[in-house]
Formats: C-alpha cells, structure tokens, sequence
C-alpha cells in the first residue's frame, strides 16, 4: 500500500479506462464552468446563481432526471432575510442641507423607526432637542481597557441621554481612534426610544466643525426588510422504489464577499470562484448522477439536489428539509459532498463525517476499505458546517465527503486550476462503490450522534449544548436541536426554543449569544430566558 501510495495520482492518470477518461474531462468542463468569473462567485439569490442553476439543470436534462423541485420545476425557491436596509425616504436634514446617506450620515441598526427636529446648539444638551455626543473622550479613556464593547457603550449611551430628555441621538468621533461604527442590517438588539445617527468624518467636517453653533435639524429614520430569493435545483431518478437515496452539493458560494464570510482582507473587490468549495461537489454529485443511472442500481430512487445559501446558514437544505418534495420519511440516507476537490497527494487524506448516524456504516467500510485509494478519517458526528446537517436533524443516516481546508478556503484564490482532478474522480468512483454496497441492505438504521458547535469570533470554554437555527431572522437565537445530557437538555430547552437572555446578557443575534458564552467558565450556574411559542420561561442552567 504505502508503495502504491508513493506513486499516487501519476500512475492512476496513466492507467485510465476510457469510462474514467469521460469522467474526468466532464468533472473538468463541470467545474471550469462553475468557477468561471461570469458566475461572479454564486452568490445565493444573485445572477451568478441563475447561470449555475441553469448550467445544473441541463445536466439533469441531459440524464433524462424528472425535476422534483417546486410546481413541476426544477428549483425551489427560498426566502434569504438579509436584515434590514435603510429605506429612501430616510432623511438628515441640517440648516436646510440634506446629509448624504451613506457617505455623510447612516442610522444605527438599533434606531428608532421615528422623526425628529428641534433646533439643538451642538455643545449644549438641553431637553426636548436633538442631541450630539462627540465620542472621543470615551473612545480616548478606553483605549486602555480591553474588555471595552463599544456597541454595549453606544446602546447604554443612548438609554441615557433618552433619560435626560434628548428626542434623538447623533454620534460623531472628533478623534484620530478608529471607531469602525458601520450600518449593521442584522441588529436584532432592543431598539432605541429615538432615533440615533452617526455622522461620518466628510460629514462632520462639512456640518459639525462649530461645535458652538445652532442648527435646525430635521430626521426621519425608516427600514424595512432586505430579502432575497435563493433556488434549490432538484432531479429525480424514479426507480419505483419505496425508498429514496438524496445525494446532495452546495452550488452556492460567496460572490463578492458581501456577506461576511470571507478570509480575504485585500483592498480590491474580488470574485470568489469557489472551485473547491463547491463546484467540486456539485461536479461529483452530477458524475455520480451519470454513474448511478448507467449501473442501473433499482433498489432505491436517487434524489439529487443542489443546495443554495448553504455559505450563508444551511438556507437551502434546511428549507428543503422543512418542505420536502417528496415525503420525507421515505429517504433512506443522505450523502453529501462539499470541498472534494483538493485531495493531497502527500497525505491522500479523506474525512468521513457523519459515521456515527447509522449502524451500518460500520460493516460499510469494513467491507470496502481494502479496495480505498484513501487514508480515511472519520467523524462520527451527524452535525457540522455543512447541508447534512439538515438531514440528520430529521433523523436520516448522513456521510459527508470532504478532502480538508487549505489555504484558498473562502479566499479569492479557489480558482479551477488548483483542483486535484485525478484525486476527485478516485473519490466519485469511491461513493459509487459504497452506494452499490448499500443497495442490498434495505432501509437503514439512525442512531444520534454527539454534536459540534459551529464557530465564531468569540472564544468561550463552555456551550449550552444546542444547534442554533442560522436562518432565523428575528431577535434572539432559536434552538434548532439540543443535545442529550448537555446543560439546555438538562435545563429543559427544547428544539424551537428562542433564548433571549443567558444571565445578565440580552441575546439578539447568534454573535452576541456566543460572546455571553464567553463570559461563563465549566462550573458556572447563571439562568436562561427563552421564548416558547407566545409564552416566556426561564431555567437555570449548570455548566
């Protein structure tokens, strides 16, 4: 094996059967064209969407597949909530002269929804005006203290001039300390009392540099929801089977970078490709299609779905899971790929998620592992960063396929050439093999797995034990799953929950949620608040 291995991919290449040569070119075309530039990253619910999903949906043409998505079709679509957007009708009005939005003013996300007007003197704060807060002394005095949380700091602010009778706020920052105060669309936190602006540096310099002069000021503070619509692509191989077998791949990736989550911190505004993340898995998932359909494997019928805003929250397969299009106790067990394109040659490395969700996975790979091109890994958990998840919440065995992260992960650099194709096709012939495996064993066992906490900026030693909902767009962080024997289990947290406060920290969003984590230490006991349905409850909580 290990000699076998010092000669591994070079000698495969060599030594390809005409069947594995089509393979490998198709996997080739499949992924040159999803990370082409004119997709301009897949961005879910954009252009760059449209032209993956209808490049996916002439492959499932081209294999005869029924379309199994929404009214006949081949998508079904979803709701993105992106949060909110600052609505036109918006307006800062000084002495006549409306502020430019964006450039020369925005409102907080925790504003009022509400007007205001007065005729404040900017160094004066004086009942029934507006008022400024110039916050260079609390910027200066903090610089020092590196336990400073300057949004806690503006809300705080805020509840105290709202007290000594101001009708709105407007921030500014006079000092050289960068405060990075920005429009934040997805604060759910509790909304001020009057409206609250910022005023940026060109603003400030062309409206506030006499802080000793008066100025009629008029402010009008409207939002609404930004939302966007994300498509699923569904095929269907109908077999007549009483079960079916879902093999799914993200197609969704990060366009431009507008959401977030990338690792690129260049100048540039750059097009993230994603060859490996995901147009490897989508190729995979779309040979493996072509594969299926010419071994005539009849036991079960075979459902292939192409996720979308999986990089945004598990959108796509958790809607799906929610609203299935077919009846969803019927699937036997989902496999999924996503980042399957950059096998190393050095270390052959494949992981394995999701081993622990099924008996049988066990004597799976027993059988068919002297047969591997691989050194596999295995994670026993159901649960991950990924669209299997989705599936393993309702109680369907999962594996999930992945070659590891690399230095191009959710940088502009996962470009089409970086793919180890040799590698990817090893690996689709592997997951052909394990399905033909399984096609004998009737429908499969689940057992529950534990569970891994998907990350964030904050560093916290202790968890509540629960699978947060990403896609819930309201305040608080809804329960999506908790695990047995953790402390929301033994609290009595259900799925469905929405947690609202964890001790002494109100929690809006799931970052503030994890920054209150980080707050608490193994041993600790504090309380939970949480929503259940139209009732409130509150439980105590051991870590």
């Amino acid at each position: 094996m290990l000699a076998f291995l010092s000669i591994f991919p070079s000698a495969i290449s060599q030594n390809l059967k005409k069947a594995d040569k089509v393979t490998l070119g198709n996997l080739q075309d499949e992924v040159r064209f999803l990370a082409d530039d004119k997709l301009e990253g897949r961005r879910a619910g954009t252009a760059g969407e449209k032209l993956a999903s209808d490049y996916i949906i002439s492959a499932f043409q081209k294999l005869n597949l029924q379309p199994m998505g929404e009214h006949g079709s081949w998508l079904q679509p979803f709701e993105i909530n992106e949060g909110r957007q600052v609505d036109s009708t918006s307006h800062f009005i000084i002495n006549s002269r409306e502020l430019i939005l964006e450039k020369e003013y925005f409102p907080l996300g925790f504003s009022a929804l509400k007007t205001a007007q007065g005729s404040p003197a900017m160094a004066l704060q004086e009942k029934d005006v507006p008022w400024f807060i110039d916050l260079k002394e609390q910027l200066e005095s903090a610089q020092a203290n590196p336990h400073f949380d300057l949004d806690e700091a503006l809300h705080a602010r805020v509840r105290d001039c709202v007290k000594k009778g101001a009708t709105a706020v407007i921030f500014y920052n006079s000092s050289k300390i960068t405060d990075n105060i920005a429009f934040n669309p997805k604060d759910r936190s509790t909304a001020a009392e009057v409206p609250v602006l910022y005023v940026t540096k060109d603003g400030r310099r062309k409206y506030l540099r006499d802080e000793f002069a008066s100025m009629e000021v008029k402010i009008a503070v409207s939002m609404s929801e930004k939302k966007r619509t994300g498509h699923n692509v569904i095929g269907f191989l109908n077999n007549g089977a009483p079960s079916t077998v879902v093999l799914g791949a993200h197609y969704d990736h990060l366009g431009h970078g507008e959401d977030g989550n990338s690792l690129y911190h260049g100048p540039d505004r750059m097009i993230f490709n994603g060859a490996d993340d995901n147009a490897s898995g989508v190729a995979a998932m779309i040979e493996l299609a072509r594969l299926i359909k010419q071994a005539k494997l009849k036991k079960n019928n075979f459902l292939f779905i192409a996720f979308s805003g999986e990089e945004i929250g598990l959108f796509g397969s958790k809607y799906f899971t929610e609203h299935p299009t077919l009846i969803l106790s019927t699937v036997n067990y989902m496999f999924n790929m996503d980042m399957v394109g950059r096998l190393n040659d050095s270390t052959h490395a494949l992981t394995v998620g999701g081993y622990g969700t099924s008996p049988t996975w066990g004597s799976l790979f027993t059988r068919v592992d002297e047969k591997k091109y691989f050194l596999l890994k295995f994670d026993s958990s159901g649960t991950g960063p990924s669209d299997y998840t989705s599936f393993y919440r309702k109680d369907i065995p999962v594996l999930f396929f992945f070659t590891g992260l690399h230095a191009d992960y959710h940088k502009p650099t996962d470009d089409y050439d970086k793919i180890n194709y040799n590698g990817e096709l090893q690996i689709v012939k592997y997951i052909e093999k394990l399905i033909e495996d399984l096609n004998d064993k009737g429908k499969l066992a689940f057992t529950r797995t534990r569970e891994t906490q998907t990350g964030t900026t904050a560093r916290f030693s202790v968890t509540l034990g629960i699978m947060p909902d990403y896609t819930y767009g309201g305040t608080g962080v809804r329960v999506d799953g908790v695990s047995e024997g953790r402390p929301a289990f033994n609290a009595g947290l259900k799925a469905g929950d929405v947690i609202v406060k964890l001790g002494d920290y109100q929690v809006s969003t799931l970052e503030n949620y994890m920054q209150a984590l980080s707050k608490f230490k193994k041993g600790d006991r504090t309380t939970v608040e949480y929503k259940r349905g139209n009732n409130s409850g509150e439980a105590v909580i051991q870590f």
